[in-house]
């Protein structure tokens, strides 16, 4: 898989508000799909396709403890990401830095317009 579909596979898997809101519970320590299932309205098998997606896409992991197979976020993929993201992020401060500057500019010379008057 090249970086760009696996970059993708992330997007897709983060845009539905379900995963999201799974990653954000495995953020906080590793859980089995009943306990992951606990506060969505939905059935185990649909909590189970969920995880499906976030595993391909190398967002979580899936251990074996006897009976249990507890699920545990991956950081790898996020922090690819997160490392995407950012260079917009500079990209768009940059432009921001411009703007301000400009109308710094502006705001100058309006003043030294007005004492001239």
């Amino acid at each position: 898989m090249t970086p760009i579909e696996s970059l993708s596979n992330t997007f897709s898997a983060l845009a539905d508000p379900t995963n999201r809101e799974i990653l954000s519970r495995l953020a906080s320590g590793e859980a089995s799909v009943t306990e992951l299932a606990e506060p969505f309205d939905m059935s185990l098998p649909a909590i189970s396709k969920h995880l499906k997606v976030l595993e391909r896409a190398g967002l979580i992991s899936r251990g074996r403890d006897a009976q249990r197979r507890p699920c545990r976020i991956e950081a790898q993929k996020l922090a690819e990401a997160n490392g995407w993201l950012e260079e917009y992020r500079k990209f768009w401060e940059g432009q921001f830095q411009r703007l301000d500057d400009l109308l710094d500019e502006m705001k100058a010379e309006a003043d030294s317009k007005s004492k001239t008057r």
